[in-house]
């Protein structure tokens, strides 16, 4: 395993960021962090990258220790944070010219290393002009060109498409997971794109008040948590009588809906149905990620986002 944690934990005074998380990422590995805003997940990244010392606990990145051995976890690793760092008064090209000489990267392949990324990220007819002069989006993809540079053992990723367009996101992770591919770059990335998590992450973690409440790969996650979702239109439902069916995994109401989580819907969706009474309307889909989500947190990953950090809800306290 490249990245290990052992009751890894976090607090400013009373409040505690992570609490108490024990978690193994495999080498290669694409591993995902699902949370709402404020749970822990980018605290921890800051954690593992040294960043942040932890308040108690222990965490090894390739075999190093973050505290005692912070020097040799950064030359291994790349990353990639929400908040811009690349330096406006430079060009795109000095700016990653400037990151090879800084994680030691031979001289005979820093030029084809750089031509490499800013035509991943598609900059090469902005490489020369100033950082300043770059669009939010193009920032981004310039900080994602820097992170991948140097080829890193592992990749920290903290919502790293964000405001990227579809057609770039998606050029941006077929090269990621080529390096995990072929290169076994080991990736740990926090998303709020549903989509990325599931199509890209080997294993995802939902994390909540600091602590993992869910840990699996993304399929074996829906089939433990969300089943198939109906939804159905009706007054009065008998929630008791619903939830006490054995093929129903979950039952709750929600603004004038029933929302049912049931295991194998083309089998059971007719003695469901037996069950309910008069109905307005019923619709069935497939269980989803945010389902998950929405199990292990009471809130939808939109919601979650739209209600702000829990570090924001904190200083208007």
């Amino acid at each position: 395993m490249v990245i290990r944690t052992e009751a890894l934990s976090k607090k400013y005074g009373k409040l505690t960021a992570v609490n108490s998380l024990n978690l193994h990422v495999e080498e290669g590995e694409v591993f995902g962090l699902l949370g709402p805003n404020g749970a822990g997940k980018t605290t921890l990244i800051s954690m593992l990258c040294t960043i942040l010392k932890p308040t108690s606990g222990k965490a090894w990145v390739n075999g190093f220790d973050i505290v005692r051995e912070s020097s040799k976890v950064r030359k291994s690793i790349g990353i990639v944070f929400q908040q811009p760092s690349v330096d406006d008064l430079l060009t795109g090209r000095e700016n990653l010219a400037m990151h090879n000489l800084l994680f030691g990267v031979q001289k005979s392949v820093r030029k084809e290393r750089i031509d490499e990324v800013l035509s991943l990220v598609n900059l090469e007819k902005r490489a020369d002009d100033l950082v300043n002069t770059y669009s939010g989006g193009m920032r981004r993809r310039l900080e994602l060109a820097r992170g991948i540079m140097h080829h890193p053992k592992i990749l920290f990723l903290d919502e790293p498409t964000l405001g990227l367009d579809p057609q770039t996101r998606e050029h941006i992770w077929e090269y990621i997971v080529n390096l995990a591919e072929k290169m076994s770059t080991t990736v740990m990335l926090t998303t709020h794109y549903m989509e990325e998590a599931e199509q890209l992450c080997d294993r995802i973690a939902i994390i909540d008040y600091g602590r993992i409440v869910a840990l699996d790969s993304p399929q074996e996650l829906k089939n433990k948590v969300a089943g198939d979702v109906v939804k159905i239109k009706q007054k009065n439902p008998d929630m008791e009588k619903i939830r006490n069916l054995d093929y129903v995994m979950k039952a709750e109401e929600k603004d004038g809906l029933l929302y049912l989580s049931i295991k194998d819907a083309s089998k059971h969706l007719q003695d469901l149905l037996t069950h309910t009474g008069a109905i307005d309307f019923v619709e069935v889909r497939g269980g989803t990620l945010n389902d998950v989500f929405l199990y292990y947190t009471g809130r939808e990953i939109r919601e979650a986002e739209a209600e702000g950090g829990f570090w924001e809800r904190v200083m208007k306290r």
